[in-house]
């Protein structure tokens, strides 16, 4: 305690300060005391009186009771000063318990353990587009993955500007997904002013493959609305690059004139897939630049290929790449220099070696005309499925067919992959030794549909319940494989961060002042939608005996989960009457 009764202890009495003053003249009252008692005692005469426990001067009394309530009042302020700051560090220590209840998993065995998750349908769903935040982007689910994607230089007000980010300030006329199975296909649409650019993804799993399997894209660019001898007097510039998160080196493929057979561009190697190989086939003339880094930073490389850009053009006159790399570059870009129309494809191959007696067969299978054959397969599939699910009889018209599509594939080809940490909020006045006013989460995945791929390409717990209400009735192991990353986010009082932005990619499209999450907010329960329409699936008999099992156990597993989730919003967000809740909005 601060003041307690050690200090009254050290604080010396009146009558103490009177005795010990040697300055005093007056006689000592105890001595004329002492002296008026022995008289009376030889005298034989004495008043007996009251009875008395001490005999005291006014003046000494005076003294004493200054004295008493000066103890006093040391003794209540001890008291009352101890009991605050006890108060003081007892809400503190219960702060930063909160706190570290806050960013503490849920002890409960996790969904994404479940047998259902592994094996197959794991390594089927490893590749995929599932970087949204770009125009095309395509990574594994794995924290440190090969990530691969397109950049362009547009024109804007007659100035050039890379396209790689998707954002509204490139008025890019239309840019999306046509078709999409959430899968191993998608076909999707750009149109950049004159240019269109169709962009096709394909994964398969063939003989010789690596884990993953082996994915192509093929670009396919066309000049809309100038005539076709100025479309051929004009170059574009395309830009294909490959990028390994965990720095690893990438090799430099051959530097020879592309001839119309497949180039090897790039190769490395992977802990996951091990050896792999990205090559590049194409029937039209075109001119090839390169450039090589040494990043850890993946979500500006546009930044670095602007600035090479620039850099060589002032000392060439050219607006090429240098045709030069780091050393120990990770992340190799490829400029593609073509007369409009042109078709471009690239194939990467996993587990792949220049020595596979395999290796071009693969590479033929996935590029040219046998790709072609794949990608209208794969499209006819898509579109009979679509009928067949969502019913769709003659009576709708060929557009409204298309939108229909184009809605559900641009909610697939949505889908991304992130892996980071949540950054929490401290309560008001706490901040860490280093000034962050926040601490992380836990690592985590997620694998979540977005609800835009400009503004808000990352989770949204509110959105993400609405979004399965759709992809449960495509893919229900889609859905049940997102629901489940969701559901691990929990933590030990119930809580689930109703915004993730994890990863690099993530943080650099949000604004710094939204990126705190808030322990006492909350977002409407929305996944509970989704997963009533599979438990009443199962007694409607919607899916197969298999498929019932596998959501049979999904839900059991599910159920610790999701009543800690209910128990934290009843007892955080109920509302005014029973059985209602409020989202709370307000930080605090």
């Amino acid at each position: 305690m601060i003041g307690g009764s050690g200090g009254a202890t050290r604080r010396p009495s009146a009558a103490s300060r009177t005795r010990g003053d040697p300055s005093s003249s007056a006689p000592d009252p105890d001595a004329r005391r002492a002296a008026a008692a022995a008289a009376a005692r030889r005298s034989g005469r004495g008043d007996h009186g009251p009875l008395r426990v001490m005999a005291v001067s006014a003046r000494t009394l005076l003294l004493l009771g200054i004295a008493s309530v000066a103890l006093l009042s040391v003794a209540f302020l001890a008291y009352t000063g101890g009991w605050w700051q006890a108060e003081a560090e007892s809400e503190g220590a219960a702060a930063l318990r909160r706190m570290a209840r806050s960013v503490t998993p849920l002890d409960a065995p996790r969904m994404m353990d479940l047998p259902q998750f592994q094996g197959d349908h794991k390594e089927s769903l490893y590749w995929g587009t599932y970087r949204p935040n770009v125009y095309l982007g395509i990574r594994a689910r794995t924290p440190l993955s090969l990530i691969a994607g397109l950049m362009w230089i547009g024109v804007k007000n007659g100035q050039y500007f890379i396209r790689h980010v998707c954002q509204d300030s490139d008025e890019l006329s239309k840019y999306g997904w046509a078709d999409h199975n959430g899968r191993d296909y998608g076909r999707q649409e750009l149109t950049d002013h004159d240019l269109h650019l169709t962009t096709s993804f394909l994964k398969e799993k063939g003989d010789g493959s690596g884990y993953g399997g082996d994915w192509a894209v093929r670009l396919d660019a066309k000049n809309e609305g100038s005539s076709l001898s100025e479309a051929q007097e004009s170059t574009t510039h395309l830009f294909f690059y490959i990028a390994d998160e965990a720095g690893k080196l990438i090799t430099m493929g051959s530097h020879e004139p592309p001839s119309r057979g497949p180039v090897l561009l790039a190769s490395g190697s992977h802990e996951e897939i091990g050896d792999w190989e990205l090559y590049l086939r194409s029937e039209d003339n075109l001119e090839i630049h390169r450039a090589g880094f040494q990043t850890i930073s993946m979500h500006n490389l546009s930044d670095l290929v602007q600035h090479a850009l620039v850099t060589n053009a002032r000392q060439s006159g050219n607006l090429n790449l240098p045709d030069m790399t780091e050393d120990s570059s990770n992340a190799m870009i490829y400029q593609v220099s073509i007369k409009l129309p042109a078709k471009i494809d690239m194939v990467f191959l996993s587990g792949a070696g220049s020595k596979n007696p395999m290796t071009a067969e693969r590479v033929n299978r996935l590029t040219g005309p046998m790709l072609s054959t794949r990608l209208e397969s794969k499209q006819k599939d898509f579109e009979e499925r679509y009928d067949q699910i969502f019913n769709v009889n003659n009576k709708i018209v060929s557009k409204e067919l298309s939108v229909g599509r184009a809605a559900l594939s641009s909610l697939l080809g949505g889908i991304g992959y992130f892996y980071g940490q949540s950054k929490i909020a401290l309560p008001k006045g706490f901040s860490q030794k280093n000034g962050d006013k926040y601490i992380p989460y836990w690592p985590a995945a997620l694998y979540t549909a977005v609800p835009s791929r400009s503004f808000f390409p990352r989770g949204f717990l509110w959105d993400e319940g609405f979004h399965q209400l759709v992809i449960w009735r495509w893919d229900a192991h889609i859905s049940m494989d997102i629901i489940g990353h969701w559901l691990d986010l929990i933590n030990a009082d119930g809580w689930i961060p109703r915004e993730q932005i994890l990863g690099a990619e993530a943080l650099s499209k949000v604004p710094e002042e939204f990126v705190l999450q808030y322990p006492s907010n909350g977002n409407p329960p929305t996944l509970f939608l989704a997963l009533r329409d599979l438990a009443s699936g199962i007694h409607a008999h919607q899916f197969s005996d298999e498929e019932a099992e596998k959501i049979s156990t999904f839900l059991k597993r599910a159920y610790v989960r999701l009543n800690s989730w209910f128990q934290w919003f009843n007892s955080t967000q109920s509302g005014n009457m029973k059985g209602r809740f409020f989202g709370m909005e307000e930080t605090i």
